[in-house]
């Protein structure tokens, strides 16, 4: 969003001393002007703040089609650190073991406690961030991903905007055999925040929640899916206008065009079950 130069010069510091084969990078200044970057970055500036899909389908296409010029693509949003300089070449190593992983989501730790927030760790059972483990789904902010995964599934669902575009990619992903894993291994710092910060969160997360399903689910699990996150949303009880705000979401979710409809198979079904995430929760 260009408001943080300070961080985006320290992340790509941290880039740069990466071991191994040099990193390329690209900066998206997604309706942002961008200023000040080391020699060999590339950027890109956007007219508009395409939201966080948008700016990121941007940069995949400065890598080709589908990011199909190279192999592999790190996300790193411009706030966080990569302490360690072997971070690259472990994220070589395990897309090299296996021809199937798809995404890697990172552990992201705050710079200051070390504590990883459990919304960090991308499945049910969060308590502990030092255990790896395969996911269904990954943060983007702190991941990498194949780009064949693009090129057969498609990238990010620019309408999303922000909120649940990662679980989107994830779930085409896994239907098309892909595997994702969590590793508390790769390490990015990151503050530690609030997602609620944001004005149109509770709306987002609701609407896009709706779209999500309606995507992506077989027919019958829709309702049940959506039925059991309205139960968890009146559980956690959120302040009045936070709550009005998410069903004035969950209600644009049903009103407005979701965007194409690939159900997920039943098989797919069965194994976000069997990783422990079945698609109802």
């Amino acid at each position: 969003m260009g408001d943080r130069p300070e961080d985006l010069g320290a992340l790509l510091d941290s880039v740069a001393a990466q071991e191994g084969e040099p990193v390329e990078v690209v900066v998206v200044g997604n309706g942002a002007e961008l200023g000040g970057l080391p020699k060999g970055v590339r950027s890109l500036e956007l007219p508009e703040n395409l939201g966080v899909p948008g700016g990121r389908n941007v940069g995949i296409e400065a890598f080709g089609p589908g990011g199909r010029d190279v192999d592999v693509l790190l996300f790193l949003d411009d706030d966080g650190l990569l302490p360690d300089k072997g971070t690259a070449e472990l994220i070589r190593s395990a897309f090299d073991a296996d021809p199937r992983l798809g995404i890697v989501s990172f552990r992201i730790a705050d710079p200051d406690s070390g504590v990883t927030q459990r919304r960090h760790v991308p499945r049910l059972r969060a308590s502990d961030p030092m255990r790896s483990s395969p996911v269904t789904t990954f943060l983007g902010g702190a991941s990498a991903v194949r780009t064949r995964v693009f090129q057969e599934v498609g990238g990010l669902p620019d309408d999303f905007f922000y909120a649940h575009e990662e679980t989107d990619l994830a779930w085409r992903a896994l239907d098309a055999g892909w595997n994702i894993h969590y590793r508390a291994d790769l390490l990015l710092l990151h503050p530690a925040t609030s997602p609620s910060r944001h004005a149109v969160y509770y709306r987002m997360i609701a609407r896009n929640r709706v779209w999500l399903a309606r995507r992506n689910l077989p027919l019958p699990l829709v309702p049940a899916y959506l039925s059991v996150w309205l139960l968890l949303t009146l559980l956690r009880r959120p302040p009045l206008p936070a709550l009005k705000a998410w069903f004035k979401g969950f209600a644009e979710g049903w009103r407005t065009a979701c965007g194409p409809r690939r159900p997920m198979r039943w098989r797919t079904v069965w194994r976000l079950t069997r990783l422990g995430r079945p698609p109802v929760i």
